[in-house]
């Protein structure tokens, strides 16, 4: 048997590359697009245009911890989600607290802050509020005091009330949804405003739906842990 009897007939071998592969040239193939994240998964740009931004406001409950803020601002500050604002204050049971968050997110992003809330240890339940919640934030105001009757007129007008009035300058508090914060403080920059100091929202269900999942609205109950948290 002569050694052509080994040969390989395929008349295309000539066209081989030197690394002995069909195909395209590394220059010539397809690469993919899209930014990456902070975890370093490319982003398809066509799935990420589909999913506009929108506002959501989420309510958490959580164990008063040692370090409890930190470790959600720290989330927060590691996925790189976009926070408006965040409030937190106490509830019904002693030991636990109530932090309402602002977030603007695609919905993926959105529904990334609940399951990533969800899984640190303080978080009791954790829960986005419906668009008719009622919301509610304050703001502090300080003016020049040239027009008291002015400014005391526009703070009426509001439903404000006045904390500190002195010679130079007067201290306005008032509350309510972000489109009467805003209106309100257009009002008084016609007496030019020192400072201001705003909480951002926070939230609790109407009637008696449950802020959170678990929780027992008009009662002291500990709310149960969901078992479904991911």
């Amino acid at each position: 048997m002569s050694s052509d009897d080994f040969k390989v007939t395929d008349d295309s071998d000539e066209d081989l590359p030197k690394h002995g592969l069909k195909g395209p040239s590394p220059d010539e193939r397809p690469h993919p697009e899209g930014r990456r994240n902070s975890q370093g998964i490319r982003i398809d740009p066509e799935a990420e245009a589909e999913h506009e931004p929108r506002r959501a406001v989420i309510s958490a409950l959580v164990e008063d911890d040692p370090g409890v803020l930190s470790r959600v601002s720290g989330l927060f500050s590691r996925r790189q989600f976009n926070i408006e604002s965040l409030t937190v204050g106490p509830t019904t049971v002693e030991n636990h607290s109530r932090i309402t968050l602002v977030v603007e997110e695609p919905e993926p992003g959105i529904d990334q802050v609940e399951k990533q809330l969800a899984k640190l240890k303080p978080v009791i339940a954790v829960g986005e509020l419906d668009a008719d919640a009622v919301r509610t934030e304050l703001v502090l105001l300080k003016v020049e005091g040239d027009e008291p009757d002015k400014v005391h007129a526009v703070t009426e007008m509001y439903d404000g009330q006045t904390l500190d009035a002195g010679p130079k300058t007067i201290t306005v508090q008032l509350t309510g949804d972000e489109q009467e914060i805003d209106d309100a403080i257009d009002a008084f920059r016609q007496f030019g405003i020192i400072e201001i100091a705003r909480t951002g929202y926070t939230a609790l269900a109407r009637g008696n739906q449950a802020t959170v999942p678990g929780e027992k609205p008009g009662t002291a109950d500990e709310p149960t842990r969901p078992t479904n948290a991911q």
